[in-house]
């Protein structure tokens, strides 16, 4: 990027990119616009106590702005980071401030801010309005939908381009200091060193592009079911996406946020498939298959990884849900004893109700997928066997004094302490809930027929599952 001539108070920026091709960046002169120039690079002597191979480095603008210190700026008006920065002494109460840019393709427009700055802005908003019209149901009053329009918004500003490859970082730039050695440590002494299959440069939905810009996946599984009723293809593109060999962990984990991809988020990513695929008016059988078939994988490894007694009960440690114990879940489980998650345990049971779910969409065109449907109607059955009484019998996760569900600790030796905190670990349970569609009997002959076995055969797995058709209840007319 370089300043240019201005044939007006405008200033012109011409930037030009190996991939992207030419552009010029037009901002609106107002009194003190300023701009601040320095180079994407790193500042070696900040970070490596040597001196910088670059005179303007990356925070050459923060220097400026936030300290005063305007020595690592480039007063050539050039380099590949640009800082435009505004001056404003007060806003009063009610009153407006507008910052007006234009970026066009190729060379300057002569009059970027003149008729047909407000023609395009006009067309765009029409445009806009046309598509949110179509979008958003008619009988949604104004209020509403204008915060359905506000809250769409916000999920599409959250797009962002998102590079890391793990083994770049690990190997270091080669033409800047060799990174610490402590950054090839295992984990979890050293972040990620696990992870060096991962090579990401794609566009990410951010959890917010503004104040939490970097990588959460289940973050992003929430926000692509809510984003998937105006943008379903790249609602189905970030849920591969996870997926894909340069994302997901050859043994099945999820990488789960960029400082730990090694953690343990809940396994939402299943239900998010469906919930994109039933947004998408439920007729592409080709992306949940593709979904169904990596998710496979990953269930496999948490039944592998984080069920450690082979009981049909799990720890997943943390789970991003910000639940407050008596210690860190993922890392100060007492010596000796072993952590059974009732959050984990119930997160795995929606997980196995979910992929039931989609066996039985997948069944319905696909045949062969019936037998997945029982497989998963028995995995849950398991798990919720083992809630109710897991080891001999003595204890289960489930406190009928208090009426809540609690994790529990268990010694090498079998002593039991249940974790009396009443947190989101016991509401979990109430999600491993799922009815199955009223054509499964008449479309899945193989899954009615096991399930009618399992109900004649196994008494004490069934009460668990209901066959009874649930009665449509007629709303009164408002």
């Amino acid at each position: 990027m370089r300043a240019i001539a201005s044939p007006d108070a405008h200033p012109r920026v011409a930037l030009q990119h190996a991939w992207l091709g030419d552009y010029t960046l037009a901002v609106e002169a107002t009194e003190g616009v300023e701009l601040l120039w320095c180079n994407n690079e790193t500042n070696d002597y900040a970070c490596f106590g040597v001196d910088n191979h670059d005179p303007h480095p990356t925070n050459g603008i923060d220097l400026a702005v936030v300290h005063g210190d305007r020595q690592l700026l480039n007063p050539a008006g050039e380099g590949t980071k640009l800082g435009i920065r505004y001056h404003v002494d007060a806003v009063a109460p009610g009153e407006t401030v507008r910052v007006r840019l234009r970026l066009t393709e190729g060379a300057a427009l002569d009059d970027p801010f003149g008729a047909s700055f407000a023609e395009t802005l006009a067309a765009r908003r029409r445009e806009a309005d046309e598509f949110y019209d179509a979008a958003i149901p008619a009988g949604v009053d104004d209020v509403d939908r204008l915060t359905a329009r506000r809250a769409y918004a916000g999920l599409l500003w959250g797009k962002q381009l998102y590079r890391y490859s793990v083994q770049e970082w690990l190997e270091g730039d080669p033409a800047e200091p060799a990174p610490p050695p402590q950054r090839r440590r295992p984990e979890p002494a050293a972040r990620n060193t696990g992870w060096d299959h991962l090579d990401l440069a794609d566009v990410l939905l951010m959890p917010d592009d503004w104040e939490y810009p970097w990588f959460a996946s289940w973050d992003l599984a929430f926000h692509v079911v809510a984003l998937a009723p105006i943008d379903p293809a790249f609602a189905k593109n970030q849920i591969l996406l996870m997926c894909r060999e340069w994302a997901q962990h050859p043994d099945g984990q999820l990488a789960a946020y960029e400082w730990s991809f090694s953690d343990v988020n809940p396994p939402v990513h299943a239900w998010a498939a469906l919930g994109v695929y039933n947004a998408d008016g439920a007729r592409d059988q080709e992306f949940l298959a593709t979904a169904m078939s990596k998710l496979l994988l990953n269930y496999g490894w948490w039944v592998n990884r984080k069920d450690a007694a082979g009981n049909n009960l799990f720890g997943g440690g943390f789970l991003g849900m910000d639940n407050i114990s008596l210690f860190d879940r993922s890392h100060d489980v007492p010596s000796g004893w072993r952590l059974e998650q009732s959050d984990a345990t119930s997160w795995m049971a929606f997980f196995c109700l979910t992929m039931l779910r989609i066996a039985q969409e997948l069944s319905r065109t696909k045949p062969e997928w019936q037998e997945t449907t029982t497989t998963f109607l028995e995995r849950f059955l398991s798990i919720c066997r083992a809630v109710e009484s897991f080891g001999s019998g003595r204890e289960s996760l489930w406190d009928d004094e208090d009426g809540f569900f609690y994790d529990i600790l268990v010694s090498e030796g079998g002593e039991v302490q249940r974790v009396r905190v009443r947190s989101l670990v016991g509401l979990v349970p109430l999600l491993a809930v799922a009815n199955s569609p009223s054509w499964v009997n008449r479309e899945l002959p193989a899954f009615a027929a096991r399930r009618r076995w399992l109900k004649e055969n196994r008494h004490r797995s069934m009460p668990t599952c209901s066959t009874r058709r649930a009665r449509a209840t007629r709303r009164a007319p408002p």
